[in-house]
């Protein structure tokens, strides 16, 4: 099973090979693939669990950035934009799955939206080596498609999210991330991110978000230190670099993707934010 991006390459599906076996993908990030440490902003339409043993780096989710200090395990809801910014020696374990795959254990649903909403969990060494063995069973379980390896699985991923529960009880009242505290800025974060949006200006968000412009940079900015406009700016800049990196569309073509319907001022602005052209840029890439 694999990461399959559709449209625009913002919105990541699970590509199922087997129409008898439920959405489901267990592995270490090597074997999930490139897609499993993009660095753009992307969207699942699964969940994700990533359980972080060695690198450094920022995993992004919905605007807040969490800096990667292994053991980390972090939970990736449906529709959350994220992303992994200079990464180094990223390594671990990734599980994707959808809610078709809990419905043995229902609540794990709400299980799920718990630990999303919270900092990264960072488990002790007797909580490490008990998350390492889950992982491990659940991986084993995966590749060796054994009778009854269905029943297995899903009782081991509740057991994972139990025992990450109680770590995350066990820390205490941690600070919620200030822009999961206010839903306002995790919607910004999920549109801006909508490649095939017409219009990502500050205005047509905050009309489309019910609320004026001045509110909508308030609360952005209180949840992620940067302007509404500076976001719209840095996630068009990196649509840009990744399209001029992975594909053979022309400096137009990219300046549409993008959200640009003048060629020559999506240059201007790229060298701006960049420092060189898109053509410069791509050579240099290449």
């Amino acid at each position: 099973m694999k990461l399959r991006p559709a449209v625009g390459l913002e919105l990541h599906d699970l590509d199922v090979p087997d129409p008898g076996l439920l959405p489901f993908a267990a592995g270490s990030f090597d074997q999930i693939g490139p897609l499993s440490r993009a660095d753009f902003p992307h969207r699942h339409s699964f969940y994700e669990l990533a359980y972080v043993t060695a690198g450094s780096g920022t995993h992004v989710i919905d605007l807040v950035e969490h800096r990667i200090q292994p053991p980390a395990l972090y939970v990736v809801l449906p529709g959350q934009v994220h992303s992994w910014r200079g990464v180094s020696r990223l390594d671990g374990w990734v599980l994707l799955f959808n809610e078709d795959f809990l419905h043995q254990h229902p609540k794990d649903l709400a299980l799920l939206r718990t630990l999303a909403t919270g900092p990264a969990l960072r488990p002790d060494r007797r909580e490490h080596r008990e998350v390492l063995g889950i992982l491990r069973e659940l991986v084993s379980e995966y590749q060796g498609r054994m009778d009854g390896g269905l029943g297995v699985m899903q009782a081991l991923l509740h057991v994972l999210l139990v025992r990450a529960l109680r770590v995350a009880r066990g820390r205490g009242p941690a600070a919620v991330p200030r822009a999961a505290s206010h839903p306002l800025a995790a919607r910004f974060a999920r549109m801006i991110a909508d490649a095939d949006r017409a219009d990502r200006s500050v205005l047509a968000l905050a009309r489309e978000l019910g609320v004026s412009a001045g509110y909508l940079h308030e609360v952005v900015k209180e949840a992620t230190g940067r302007t509404p406009a500076r976001l719209i700016r840095e996630q068009q800049t990196l649509e840009a670099k990744h399209l001029l990196t992975t594909t053979d569309m022309t400096i137009r073509q990219v300046s549409v993707a993008a959200g640009f319907s003048d060629p020559a001022y999506f240059c201007r602005f790229f060298r701006r934010e960049v420092g060189r052209t898109p053509g410069e840029f791509r050579e240099k890439a290449g």
